[in-house]
C-alpha cells in the first residue's frame, strides 16, 4: 500500500528559498514535467503527436503592469526572455543557444473579464540591447477600464497611463493606440495580428457556467513611433516578434 504522503511527493513537490529583496523562488516538479525560475522542461502526448522541451530563458526585465488586490494581478517575470535548449515533436527536434526570445508572464484574478486587450512586442536592435513593449486595456468594477503600457528602450523603463485606443477591430485583429509618459515620451504603436498564427479557443469562465472565446497571434506584427524630448523620432519594427490577444 502506497500513502497519500507518499505518492504525493513522487509525483510532485514544491521547494521554495527567500531570494534577494523578499523574492520567494520556486521550483514544480514532477516526474517529467518542472517549473523552475528560468527553467521549464516537460512533455506531452496528445492526439498522436508527442512534444517535449527542455528550455532556460534570461532577461534584463521584469514588470507589474497590473496589480488590483482581489481583482487581480499581471506580472511579467521575463520580458526581454531570451530562451536556449531543445523543442522535440514527434522525433525531430529543435536545439539553439539562443533557441528564440519571447515573453514568460502571468495572469491572475478571481474572475473571467468581460473584455480585454493585450500585446507585448519584443524588437531585436542591430549593435544594442532589444527593446520591449507591453500594453493592456481591460474593464474592471464598477465601468472602469484599466489602461496601461510600458516600454523597455536603452535600458529604461517608460510607463504610460494614458493609453489611447486609435483603432481595435477583431476582424482584421489589429490595434492602434498612442499614449505619452511623465518623463516626456510619446508613443504611436499598432500591433497586426492578421494572418496565419491566429489562434481562437474557448476559455472557461471562473464560475464554470460556459465559455468564452480568446483570440491569439503569436506572431504578430507590430511598429512603435517613439518620440523622446530633444531626440530624433525612432522607429521600432518586428514583422513576427509580437503577440496579440483579444476579448470581447
Amino acid at each position: 500500500m502506497i500513502s497519500r504522503g507518499a505518492l504525493f511527493r513522487d509525483f510532485l513537490w514544491t521547494i521554495s528559498t527567500l531570494a534577494p529583496r523578499g523574492r520567494i523562488r520556486s521550483t514544480l516538479e514532477s516526474v517529467s514535467n518542472g517549473i523552475a525560475e528560468s527553467s521549464c522542461r516537460g512533455s506531452l502526448e496528445l492526439g498522436g503527436h508527442a512534444l517535449a522541451w527542455d528550455l532556460e530563458c534570461h532577461s534584463t526585465f521584469r514588470v507589474t503592469l497590473s496589480h488590483k488586490g482581489w481583482i487581480g494581478f499581471s506580472r511579467t517575470p521575463h520580458s526581454d526572455a531570451v530562451f536556449s535548449g531543445r523543442i522535440t515533436l514527434d522525433g525531430r527536434s529543435f536545439e539553439g543557444a539562443p533557441l528564440g526570445f519571447g515573453v514568460q508572464g502571468h495572469n491572475c484574478g478571481y474572475r473571467h473579464r468581460k473584455f480585454w486587450t493585450w500585446a507585448h512586442a519584443y524588437f531585436p536592435r542591430s549593435g544594442s540591447c532589444p527593446s520591449t513593449l507591453e500594453a493592456l486595456v481591460y474593464e474592471m468594477p464598477f465601468g472602469l477600464i484599466f489602461r496601461k503600457a510600458v516600454l523597455w528602450h536603452d535600458g529604461k523603463k517608460h510607463e504610460f497611463r494614458n493609453l489611447r485606443e486609435i483603432r481595435r477591430d477583431r476582424n482584421e485583429f489589429r490595434w492602434t493606440f498612442d499614449c505619452s509618459s511623465k518623463d516626456g515620451c510619446r508613443l504611436q504603436g499598432t500591433i497586426d495580428g492578421a494572418g496565419p498564427g491566429i489562434h481562437r479557443l474557448p476559455y472557461v469562465k471562473t464560475d464554470c457556467t460556459g465559455s468564452f472565446e480568446v483570440a491569439n497571434n503569436s506572431l504578430a506584427g507590430a511598429v512603435l513611433r517613439l518620440e523622446q524630448r530633444g531626440q530624433p523620432i525612432e522607429t521600432l519594427e518586428t514583422s513576427a516578434g509580437a503577440v496579440l490577444e483579444m476579448v470581447g
